[in-house]
């Protein structure tokens, strides 16, 4: 290799984890990508706690939507609005689905 050419243009200058994959072949599982078990139903105890705290925050949301109305913010109101009702449907979705 002469000194005007860039060393990383090497192609046997590698990273120690770039591996490439075989021809028709999946790339292999390494350490960092475990295989995961599908995860299984949440406690009932736990989706509604999750629901909960959704509810609350959907409030929270509520209360900007009403408060930006007032003050006569109307883009911030639909924004908090959207915000409310998302995380409430997002909170009924994980009571009812699990």
């Amino acid at each position: 290799m002469s000194q005007d050419a860039d060393p990383l243009d090497d192609p046997h200058r590698r990273m120690a984890h770039e591996v490439e994959p075989e021809a028709g072949s999946h790339p292999r599982r390494t350490p960092r990508s475990p295989r995961r078990t599908p995860p299984g139903d949440r406690p009932l105890l736990e989706r509604i706690g999750m629901a909960a705290i959704a509810i609350a925050i959907a409030a929270l949301f509520g209360g900007v939507a009403v408060a930006a109305f007032g003050g006569g913010e109307p883009f911030l109101g639909v924004m908090g609005a959207i915000g409310a009702v998302m995380t409430l449907w997002v909170g009924a979705v994980t009571l009812l689905r699990g």
